[in-house]
């Protein structure tokens, strides 16, 4: 077997399709969580703590004071970023979330029986028995 045809029936696995369709998915998703973080929560979040910028939050190593950290870097100081480690377990957080309702849901509809179609087993021994017996006591002339 050639090495393209090698590559053809690994691509064509049903697995590799799966891990690139939840690759693709995964980064739009990201995406969603980093805008609702940024855009929607991190602002409502300020406002509540007197509006603090999160990603403002570091520490200069060179000891000076600077309002930003693009004032810093600017400058050409080491900072320790502790504010944008916080909005990096801020989103981690929020994704954990979304994924656990997600699998809830999953396992939700997962659980969920289905109607299974229900098979008429047939007379059980003792109903054929009482059927005989019940033929017998008619008689043959009441047979019906």
């Amino acid at each position: 077997m050639g090495f393209v045809n090698e590559f053809k029936e690994f691509i064509s696995k049903g697995n590799v399709l799966d891990l690139a369709v939840g690759v693709i998915i995964g980064a739009a998703f990201g995406k969603i969580v980093t805008s609702l973080t940024e855009d929607v929560l991190m602002p409502v979040l300020g406002l509540v703590t007197g509006g603090i910028d999160f990603k403002n939050w570091f520490f200069a190593l060179d000891g000076q004071s600077y309002k930003t950290i693009e004032q810093a870097k600017a400058a050409g100081a080491a900072t320790i970023n502790y504010g944008l480690f916080l909005n990096a377990i801020f989103y981690f957080f929020i994704i954990a979330f979304c994924v656990f309702l997600i699998v809830k849901a999953a396992n939700r509809i997962k659980l969920r029986p289905l109607a299974a179609p229900v098979i008429d087993p047939g007379p059980t021994k003792e109903q054929i028995l009482l059927m005989e017996i019940r033929d017998a006591l008619r008689g043959p002339t009441l047979k019906s």
